[in-house]
């Protein structure tokens, strides 16, 4: 019989196969600072979607941030361990101003306690009960890009869409209604996530991920911030905290729905001729309507008096549902009125044409025309040619 081999600690380390006597790293507390920068990022996040510092007595949450902020802005050291985090410049703005100082109330109820808590004390250094510290933590897998909201630089082309969505809204010409189905969201369509109304302004190519689509979406909120969150982003936060806006009764000439296909584009160029009574006018663009690509439509245009017999440059593309080309046209002749290119050009023989889809106008007016076609809103507005602005009729 053989004799069994001792075995000694080394011995015992080096066998194990599956790791079971490994030693794992334990999970970081959460310390003092890390809660001190969730807190201010509170406020940061506050500050965005209001446009304002919070303030003490619009509502528990607002008051409980508002003396927050006061409690940080009295400790110096706070300040400046938070100063690397102040995308807003919030500390710079709150220091220019005295702090004011909290008076003394009499405590009557727990709430008085918390809002009472204007440095932090009880939510500062305090370990959350639900923290554990020895409890190995859930892995999620968390997108590598995470949309936050930030201020639209081009807000007031987008704010009338907006301003006249609430004024039908009144009207009773559009409806809130329950958000249920994620294909409902399209670009042109508007929602309202937690009491602010937003636009979908653009939406990217649509992709297929785990077996669902999602796509990359610019969203503008009414009070002016905007945010390029993923469709499935969107609506889960729909789904918790959403509604849906309906669209305008009275609209006929686009009805897009979840059944619908693509059936073409719209595209907007710039004429790249030599002729001086072309080049030498400023903000001349083609809008025009093709089932095909866009590049397989404009690859003879030094041929085609449409495109006055010249190489032409894509500016922009947008992708439709159910247009009609005729409409289109009428539409936009409509629209612009004097605007519109009178100009006679000549073909390979000679033979005399007077192209119709091309406009003296802004590209920033007619990427927003465009938008309106799409969400059906362009019949609620007009070209001021003078301003070279859209206003509402």
């Amino acid at each position: 019989m053989d004799k069994k081999k001792t075995l000694n600690l080394e011995d015992i380390f080096a066998d194990d196969d599956l790791g079971l006597l490994d030693v794992k790293e334990k999970n970081p507390a959460i310390t003092e600072q890390d809660r001190l920068i969730d807190s201010f990022r509170e406020i940061l996040e506050f500050y965005y979607q209001n446009e304002r510092l919070p303030l003490e007595g619009n509502s528990i949450r607002e008051t409980t941030l508002s003396y927050r902020l006061k409690g940080i802005l009295t400790n110096p050291e706070k300040v400046d361990s938070l100063k690397h985090y102040d995308s807003a410049g919030i500390l710079n703005i709150s220091t220019e101003k005295k702090v004011p100082e909290v008076l003394n109330r009499e405590v009557q109820s727990i709430e008085d306690i918390i809002l009472d808590d204007h440095l932090g004390l009880l939510d500062d250094s305090v370990e959350d009960i639900f923290t554990m510290k020895h409890v190995p933590e859930k892995k999620t897998s968390m997108p590598d890009y995470v949309a936050r909201r930030k201020k639209c630089k081009d807000f007031e082309l987008y704010k009338p869409l907006l301003v006249q969505c609430q004024n039908e809204l009144r009207a009773g010409k559009r409806k809130i209604i329950s958000f249920r189905n994620e294909q409902d969201i399209e670009q042109g369509s508007f929602f309202v996530l937690k009491g602010v109304l937003l636009y979908v302004a653009e939406m990217g190519k649509r992709k297929v991920e785990k077996g669902k689509v999602n796509a990359r979406l610019r969203c503008i909120f009414e009070n002016g911030t905007e945010s390029d969150m993923l469709l499935r982003s969107l609506s889960a936060e729909l789904y918790k905290h959403g509604r849906r806006v309906t669209e305008h009764e009275d609209i006929e000439f686009i009805d897009v729905n979840k059944d619908d296909i693509g059936t073409g584009y719209i595209y907007v160029l710039q004429s790249l001729s030599e002729k001086s009574e072309i080049n030498q006018i400023n903000n001349l663009y083609k809008i025009g309507f093709t089932k095909n690509t866009v590049e397989q439509r404009i690859k003879n245009s030094e041929q085609d008096p449409t495109f006055l017999m010249a190489p032409v440059k894509i500016v922009a593309t947008f992708e439709c549902y159910n247009l009609n080309p005729n409409k289109l046209e009428r539409l936009l002749h409509q629209f612009f009125g004097t605007a519109c290119l009178d100009i006679n050009i000549a073909d390979e023989n000679g033979v005399m044409h007077r192209p119709r889809e091309w406009f003296i106008a802004p590209i920033e007016v007619i990427k927003q025309v465009i938008l309106l076609i799409q969400s059906g809103q362009i019949i609620n507005y007009r070209y001021d040619l003078s301003t070279q602005t859209i206003v509402i009729k």
